[in-house]
């Protein structure tokens, strides 16, 4: 039995190289840093729970068909936790498996046999207008021209956090009358151009000004050099809480979405090269009500 600080599984007990292997598919896949944590920690969640349930160590060769359906219902039962994060830690937990039985190192993938969770499609949530204006009114008030930038930019462009990090000067051009940013390292390596509305090429051209003149060429800079994504996190907590609402980068590209379907009566293949979806059915979750649209809905019934 192993208890290695330095792996995957560091403080959960394991065998059988349990946490060498997982480190191994981690770092031979391609997959892009956001979601290599969060297979990480999918793995760290399965491997407490696989401890703790069968009293014994994690062993990949020992994990079950019901090992996997009974952990699904942990998370969903016990942990209450959504259903597309579930999903998502079952997705992870098949990933490995079926890298184990490509090396010999099992049998056969179990995951295969349990099957994910279903959850009805909506529209993923996006922040009010008025909200948003609160938000960018108390960024004005402050003074705080990089937060103003950057929530500009992921407001009128959808960008995601990766984009924002990744972005450098020679990415940007901005005109009096026109102006485009280019996210080179998209999801899945895909680069596409953005056009900067006014709104958005006032904001950054306000920031470019004040920029500390350092040798990296990244057009966010925080106090120890290029922002971070987590920096990017911070910024949106730290004025989620001065407004009185949660806030995350993402929720940023799903109001652009939004916003951009309303004013441009449903162009889904418009909005689908804007925030660089291969696939136009992705985009067109946009189009579907929200859970309070639905209950509004509902609550027009009359009998």
């Amino acid at each position: 039995m192993k208890n290695s600080t330095d792996n995957v599984f560091a403080g959960i007990p394991v065998a059988g190289d349990a946490d060498v292997l997982a480190s191994r598919f981690l770092g031979e896949s391609d997959f892009a840093p956001a979601t290599r944590r969060a297979f990480l920690m999918d793995y760290r969640k399965f491997g407490h729970w696989f401890v703790e349930r069968n009293h014994e160590p994690l062993r990949w060769d020992r994990v079950t068909a019901r090992d996997l359906s009974d952990f699904r219902d942990y998370l969903r039962r016990d942990r209450q936790q959504a259903v597309a994060t579930i999903n998502r830690s079952l997705v992870a937990l098949r990933r490995l498996l079926g890298w184990l039985a490509k090396q010999n190192i099992i049998t056969a993938n179990v995951g295969l046999l349990v099957k994910e969770l279903r959850q009805q499609t909506l529209a993923p949530k996006g922040l009010d207008v008025p909200i948003v204006r609160r938000l960018l009114r108390e960024v004005e008030l402050r003074g705080d021209v990089r937060a103003a930038a950057i929530f500009s930019l992921m407001l009128f462009t959808g960008a995601r956090v990766g984009d924002v990090v990744n972005l450098e000067l020679d990415d940007l051009v901005i005109g009096d009358r026109s102006g485009h940013a280019v996210f080179r390292n998209g999801k899945g390596g895909k680069q596409r151009t953005v056009p900067l509305p006014q709104a958005a090429r006032q904001t950054m051209t306000a920031y470019i000004g004040t920029r500390p003149p350092l040798s990296s060429n990244k057009v966010f800079i925080g106090e120890r050099g290029p922002l971070t994504d987590q920096g990017i996190r911070s910024l949106c907590s730290k004025y989620g809480a001065m407004i009185g609402t949660k806030i995350h980068p993402h929720l940023f590209r799903h109001t652009m979405a939004h916003q951009f379907l309303k004013d441009n009566s449903n162009d889904l293949v418009a909005l689908a090269q804007v925030l660089g979806h291969g696939d136009v059915n992705t985009t067109a979750r946009y189009t579907k009500r929200s859970q309070a649209d639905l209950a509004q809905s509902a609550e027009r019934i009359g009998y």
